[in-house]
């Protein structure tokens, strides 16, 4: 059996506007402030999306999604790691497992940390798991400006 590990990043500004939902790992955070992106600024499934793609060796989001074509404009994020995954399994890949960590001040992501992972395993098909840290009040990040994840994929064939 052959296995490839990918590697995938992700991070976005706090929005200014109030309508802005915040979506992470495909849940809605409702009273949070959104960020700013194209699609639905989901960080986490984007690193997600990043890290599978990187492990198959068919590119990053941006070569697939790119934030120029409008068709992606507020695209639902868990639909887009769908298509990622179905581009993986297409190239001869299966994910094996995903590991992430959400780096943020605001919100605490333990409330909601179980339906993540749930949501975002449903859609890989394979467990993935969640963390959260903060940025000990340092950077943008530390000051609430924005919100980073790091992913960690494994698949095989």
């Amino acid at each position: 059996m052959a296995v490839r590990v990918g590697m995938g990043f992700d991070v976005h500004a706090v929005s200014d506007d109030p309508g802005r939902r915040l979506v992470l790992g495909g849940v809605e955070f409702p009273g949070s402030r959104g960020l700013v992106g194209h699609s639905d600024a989901d960080v986490v499934a984007h690193a997600v999306a990043d890290a599978l793609l990187g492990a198959a060796g068919v590119g990053d989001l941006g070569d697939h999604f790119p934030d120029s074509d409008p068709a992606w404009v507020d695209a639902n994020s868990l639909g887009l790691l769908e298509q990622v995954v179905e581009k993986i399994v297409l190239a001869g890949w299966r994910p094996a497992n995903v590991d992430c960590t959400v780096v943020l001040e605001d919100p605490h992501l333990s409330p909601h940390r179980s339906d993540m992972q749930e949501r975002l395993s449903a859609v890989v098909g394979a467990p993935v798991s969640v963390k959260a840290t903060t940025a000990e009040g340092l950077g943008f990040i530390g000051r609430g400006e924005g919100v980073a994840c790091w992913a960690v994929a494994l698949v095989e064939a």
